[in-house]
């Protein structure tokens, strides 16, 4: 064709396809597959592909200079594909059929089967694959139907690959899965239950069950039942058991004999029947119930240990029995891989002792009727301090305030330091590295760490170190500091408080606001009649929203209020409400003593009186007898001749005398209070009577006689009444 005008000319042509892929091509699942089209003509044509006629585009495909890539052929891939050369000048199509082999796909799955017992179970399985020449595999629980002993006879697979089951057992019960396979990569499978229902089925019980003397037991009835157990049936040597004569014995919800504790009871020959819905299958084989001890510790290791890093411990566990129990170990906590033996008498041997070694160890104790375990805690010192625990950080704007659990200081005083690392870019687009600030003594386990981004995430950790070198990092704890403080920074009162009287007493509700951090309960207060705040309730959850109110009056007018508490911070209190329990017949039980019921006062103040009148008359007997021994004695020496008047006066002081000696016997035989300071001071042991006169002595007498009774309100006698010191402590009442 030429241009009109022009002194040049060109030749037009239609597409023609210089390569094509072939008419029919086959693709494996899973490879890769590229289709290339290359065709020409002018003006150049333009190649584009459709499959079933659809144009192709997608993740899934690749498009470049007329080529078609698949990254993974899929069975789905197979189909009819057109290549289409296009230009001005017309158009030409090659079409390319791809056939996909792979292994096949299943199209009915097996589904979930329940049937009776002797019932046929069909389970259907169908697949189909390219090429077609499958067979089907059935397993249950794993292991090829046809090589189970019970159920080899009566299985069959069909053409279609359903799998007959006649005569079902209850054996039967299980999990089916269905396997085609024509040999190509890892063939499918898909899998369904088989539910056999039938009677109560005892299962073989054990010969002898031996139970532990003294301890709890349990005779247990193997049983297998669908649908669910009703009920089971026991026998003892023959005889129904009736639980109801052995205190003590209950039936478990799976149909076993506890026993609380195992006694000689317990001894004999144990049958079980189960029942559930559909029946029985009949009673159980028998087992004969023997008593054994259980094991015991003769050596039992201590509490705690504490042995420096390298040397050699030995922790006992010894135990006697026969047969012989069987003991091991075991590292509870920080459960760390620590290196360790056992002594054929079952002690712990720890060489050398290391930092790992450090935790809680117990000690278990087996025999065939039960465990005992011991447990001791191992603290290793001369070692670097242990991690930090229980890291919790809570942030501000600008600040976050940082608290842990110390670690085990290895034996010297481990002193902290706080890591934290900006999680955001910084200004020079480098991440940022970990910053250390060092923890005064003074602050313990605490930290506050300021000059913190706003509205910046950060990641802390806690490093010990003591003189021996530093322990490891604590766990890292994330956080992301405030943007701006929120409105409810401060600790709030609830609020919408109210109270209702009820049957049960005066009902006080309210609702909590929401906190900037949470807090930890509510304090009620309660005062009367305009009096002094005090606090009612100091231990209110801080989930609850209502409550019965203690401690209050019979018949009175209280006003209320709340405050919210975090720890030992208290809120403002909340506006207080006015409750009365005016006439009502039920009263919450009070929580703090405000009054002592009057039978008890009237009683306790009866006994007090009647203690003292008994007293009193104790004394004035005592004082009369003595008086009357002193007229005696005096009318006896009125009698005496003269010479004995004259005879020369004792040298001895007058407390040797016989009347002062009898005097200071019957003083300390009825006043051993009189005495009560020369225990606590070893000058003179009679410091309490120093040379008394006889009219000292009828004084004391009278004035004891004339003593007056207590006052009404039994108030204690002052001081300085020594005869009464040695009786019995007073009794004090707290007054209303």
């Amino acid at each position: 064709r030429c241009c009109l005008g022009c002194l040049c000319c060109f030749s037009v042509a239609p597409p023609i396809f210089t390569k094509t892929p072939p008419p029919v091509l086959e693709a494996l699942v899973g490879n890769s597959l590229s289709l290339a089209c290359v065709a020409r003509g002018n003006p150049p044509p333009t190649i584009t592909w459709a499959k079933d006629g659809t144009l192709i585009g997608g993740d899934k495909v690749e498009l470049l200079s007329g080529k078609l890539s698949l990254r993974a052929v899929s069975t789905e891939a197979g189909g009819r594909y057109e290549c289409l050369a296009t230009n001005t000048e017309g158009n030409v199509t090659h079409v390319t059929k791809l056939k996909v082999k792979g292994p096949p796909v299943i199209v009915i799955p097996p589904n979930n089967t329940a049937l009776n017992m002797t019932q046929n179970a069909l389970l259907r399985c169908q697949a189909v694959a390219d090429p077609p020449n499958m067979t089907y595999v059935w397993q249950r629980q794993g292991e090829n139907v046809h090589h189970i002993e019970p159920l080899k006879s009566r299985v069959k697979i069909m053409v279609d690959g359903t799998l007959l089951i006649t005569r079902i057992t209850p054996d039967d019960s299980g999990n089916y899965t269905c396997m085609p396979t024509n040999g190509l990569l890892t063939p499918p499978t898909a899998s369904a239950s088989l539910t056999v229902r039938h009677p109560a089925q005892a299962l073989l019980m054990p010969q002898q069950t031996y139970l532990p003397t003294g301890l709890g037991g349990l005779v247990s009835c193997p049983v297998r039942a669908q649908p669910l157990l009703l009920r089971v049936d026991w026998t003892k040597d023959g005889q129904p058991l009736d639980l109801a004569m052995y205190p003590g014995w209950t039936l478990t919800s799976e149909g076993s004999v506890f026993m609380a504790t195992v006694n000689d009871d317990a001894t004999g020959v144990y049958k079980c029947t189960p029942y559930n819905s559909f029946g029985t299958m009949g009673q159980s084989g028998p087992t004969t119930v023997i008593l054994q001890d259980p094991p015991s510790l003769n050596v039992s290791p201590r509490k705690e240990y504490r042995e420096k890093v390298g040397r050699t411990l030995v922790i006992p566990c010894q135990t006697t029995g026969e047969p012989a129990p069987t003991v091991t170990w075991s590292k509870v906590a920080p459960a760390t891989l620590s290196q360790y033996s056992v002594a054929a008498n079952g002690s712990l041997l720890l060489l050398p002792l290391s930092k790992d070694h450090q935790g809680v160890w117990e000690c278990s104790v087996t025999n065939r009727v039960g465990t005992v375990k011991s447990s001791t805690s191992l603290c290793v010192s001369g070692t670097s301090p242990h991690a930090a625990t229980l890291v919790s950080v809570f942030p501000g704007v600008k600040q976050a305030n940082v608290s842990w659990e110390p670690g085990f200081d290895g034996g010297y005083p481990q002193k902290f330091t706080v890591w934290l690392k900006q999680m955001s870019v910084g200004d020079s687009g480098e991440k940022q590295e970990w910053l250390s600030v060092p923890v005064p003594s003074s602050s313990g386990s605490s930290l506050q760490v300021t000059g913190l981004v706003p509205d910046t995430e950060y990641q802390f950790s806690v490093l010990p170190h003591n003189k021996v070198g530093t322990g490891p990092f604590s766990e890292i704890a994330t956080i992301r500091t405030l943007n701006t403080l929120p409105r409810r920074a401060k600790l709030e009162p609830p609020t919408s408080l109210s109270a209702n009287q009820s049957l049960a007493g005066i009902v006080l509700q309210w609702s909590p606001v929401a906190q900037f951090q949470p807090i930890t309960g509510f304090v009620l207060q309660s005062r009367a009649e305009q009096g002094e705040w005090f606090n009612l309730d100091e231990d209110i959850s801080a989930n609850r929203t209502v409550m019965i109110v203690p401690g209050m009056r019979k018949d009175s007018v209280y006003e209320l209020r709340l405050l919210s508490r975090r720890g030992v911070l208290l809120s403002e209190p909340s506006p207080s409400v006015n409750v009365s329990n005016m006439g009502m017949d039920m009263y919450p039980a009070s929580s703090r003593l405000e009054f002592v019921p009057k039978p008890l006062l009237a009683g306790v103040m009866g006994g007090v009186a009647f203690l003292c009148l008994a007293l009193i008359l104790v004394l004035g007997t005592v004082c009369i007898i003595s008086h009357k021994r002193d007229q005696r004695r005096r009318k006896r020496k009125d009698d005496l001749p003269p010479a004995i008047y004259k005879s020369p006066p004792s040298t001895g002081s007058l407390a040797s005398s016989p009347d002062s000696v009898l005097k200071q016997k019957l003083l300390h035989s009825h006043y051993p209070g009189s005495t009560s300071r020369s225990c606590s001071s070893s000058q003179s042991d009679h410091s309490s009577f120093d040379r008394p006169s006889r009219s000292e002595y009828h004084d004391q007498c009278q004035q004891l006689l004339s003593c007056p009774p207590p006052p009404p309100h039994y108030a204690p006698p002052p001081p300085q009444d020594r005869l009464f010191s040695h009786f019995p402590s007073r009794v004090h009442l707290q007054r209303p």
